[in-house]
């Protein structure tokens, strides 16, 4: 392991930038659904908590676009690991890709725009817990199916820093579901108990 990672240069600008990237993400989305939850204040400056939660879904869509950008230049900027660099290790990385695209498409058509982009923090909340593939094969399957995107891509560029890269994105998740996890549960055992009070 060590010897894999002496391949990666962990004070190049570009190799920190995706770092910052990769972990500001789940931040900012956070704190900001969080914000809205106490305050409602985007949903008053867009007017609904539609057009908030669509503005925050862009937002977050356009973030991660630019997290795959700094983490694709990261890994062209750094050595690839030549023994990885054959075709058996570039289609493992393409099936896990793969796999971990079905798995953030289906969570997407399962949850819709809202459901995927914190619409519960705004007050728009699902009729019940989606149970239906791919929830029915693990929890947060959105996460894992991007954390898997990214190893497939690591792999497929035979990428010390992307694997690197792809533990902190890994991380920034794990950590990210601490914190969503409890904090929605509490949201819809609140809309439980107002059901229950009508």
């Amino acid at each position: 392991m060590a010897r894999l990672f002496g391949y990666v240069d962990v004070t190049d600008t570009g190799f920190i930038v995706a770092v910052l990237s990769i972990a500001f993400n789940p931040l900012f989305w956070n704190v900001v659904a969080r914000l809205e939850h106490k305050t409602r204040v985007f949903s008053r400056v867009f007017g609904s908590a539609h057009a908030a939660c669509y503005c925050l879904g862009a937002v977050i869509l356009l973030l991660n676009c630019v997290r795959s950008h700094c983490f694709t230049e990261a890994m062209k900027s750094q050595p690839k690991l030549e023994g990885w660099d054959c075709h058996w290790t570039y289609y493992s990385g393409v099936a896990i890709s793969a796999v971990g695209t079905l798995f953030v498409i289906s969570s997407f058509l399962a949850l819709g725009f809202t459901g995927t982009f914190l619409g519960d923090y705004f007050g728009i909340l699902m009729e019940a817990k989606v149970t239906s593939f791919p929830f029915n094969v693990l929890d947060n399957p959105m996460y894992w199916g991007s954390t898997a995107i990214y190893l497939g891509w690591s792999l497929m560029h035979a990428s010390p820093a992307g694997l690197l890269l792809t533990a902190v994105v890994a991380i920034s998740y794990t950590i990210a579901m601490l914190y969503e996890g409890p904090f929605t549960e509490e949201i819809y055992r609140q809309k439980q108990k107002g059901v229950k009070n009508k």
